[in-house]
C-alpha cells in the first residue's frame, strides 16, 4: 500500500488507467517482470484506483493499492515509489509518504467472508460462445460486455476461465486450477451497479468499456480453494487487470473464522 499525499488542488480523475498503468511499468523496466509488457498473457499485478475517489485539497491523504502473486515485483514498485516520491497520475499530483506491505488471505477451509470490486471488472464474452448463452451478437469478431441481461451463466464461466489462465502462469502446474475443481470460485454474486467509462487502451486509442461492480461471497471449500481465491486477491478478477481492471478486496469486516462459522452452524441446528 502506497500512502500518498496531494501536492496541490486537484479534481478527481477517473481516466487514471493508463497514467498509472506507465508509471508501474517503468518501475518493472529493466526486471524479469517487464519482459511481459504487451506480451498479450496475463501480467501477474493489479491496482486500485487512487482512494478515495474524490477532489483533492493540497495536503489530502490517499492511499494506491498494488497486488501481485510475485514479492518480488511488489518490492520493485515499492523501491521505485520511495526512490521516486513525485508520483503524478495524469493531473493529479502525489507525493509518496510511505510504502506498507499487506497481506491478505480469505482463510483456512470452513471461513466465510466477502471479496468486494475496488475498481469495474471487464468481462467479454467471445462470440464463439454467444450462441451458448443465447445473446445476440452483432457480427465479426468482437466480444460482447457483459451486462445483467446476458445472466450469470456467462460471467462466471469467463471469470473462471480468466482465473485458470492466470493459475497456469502463476501458480505451480501439478496443482490444479479453478476449473479442475468441483464447486464455483463464489457463494453468491452481489451486483452494485454496471456503468460505461472511456478506458486509454493505448497512447492515442481510447475505448469505451461496460464495467460492473460486485460483493462477491464465499465459504473456502478446502485448501486448492483457498490458493484459487487469494490468486484472485493477488492478479484481479476478469480481464485488462494490468489497467487497474478487476482489482478486488477482502472485506475484513465480513471475515468469519472456520470456528466461529462451525459455532454457528451448530447454534442453527440447535434452534
Amino acid at each position: 500500500m502506497a500512502h500518498l499525499s496531494a501536492r496541490a488542488d486537484a479534481a478527481y480523475q477517473n481516466d487514471y488507467h493508463h497514467k498509472l498503468r506507465g508509471r508501474l511499468w517503468e518501475a518493472l523496466e529493466g526486471t524479469v517482470y517487464g519482459e511481459r509488457h504487451d506480451d498479450g498473457e496475463p501480467t501477474g499485478f493489479v491496482y486500485s484506483n487512487p482512494f478515495p475517489p474524490y477532489d483533492m485539497e493540497e495536503g489530502d491523504d490517499r492511499k494506491l493499492l498494488v497486488a501481485s502473486p510475485h514479492e518480488e515485483l511488489l518490492a520493485n514498485v515499492a523501491a521505485d515509489l520511495l526512490d521516486d516520491p513525485e508520483l503524478n497520475i495524469g493531473e493529479m499530483p502525489f507525493h509518496v509518504d510511505d510504502v506498507t506491505s499487506l497481506e491478505p488471505d480469505v482463510g483456512e477451509p470452513g471461513t466465510r467472508g466477502t471479496i468486494e470490486t475496488g475498481t469495474g471488472l471487464l468481462v467479454r464474452i467471445p462470440p464463439w460462445r454467444c450462441d451458448e448463452y443465447d445473446i445476440d451478437h452483432p457480427g465479426g469478431d468482437t466480444a460482447v460486455f457483459w451486462r445483467p441481461e446476458h445472466s450469470m451463466a456467462p460471467l462466471r464461466k469467463q471469470l473462471e476461465d480468466n482465473l485458470d489462465q492466470k493459475h497456469d502462469r502463476f501458480a505451480h502446474d501439478h496443482l490444479p486450477g479453478p476449473s479442475d475443481v468441483e464447486g464455483d470460485l463464489f457463494d453468491g454474486y452481489e451486483l452494485i451497479k454496471t456503468f460505461a467509462v472511456p478506458v486509454t487502451v493505448t497512447e492515442g486509442q481510447e475505448m469505451t468499456y461496460v464495467l460492473s461492480k460486485w460483493e462477491f461471497s464465499y465459504t473456502v471449500r478446502d485448501d486448492h480453494h483457498r490458493r484459487h481465491l487469494n490468486l484472485a486477491l493477488d492478479c484481479g478478477l476478469g480481464e485488462r487487470n494490468s489497467l487497474g481492471l478487476g482489482f478486488v478486496n477482502l472485506n475484513e469486516d465480513s471475515v468469519i473464522p472456520a470456528s466461529e462459522a462451525t459455532r454457528e452452524r451448530v447454534a442453527r441446528r440447535d434452534d
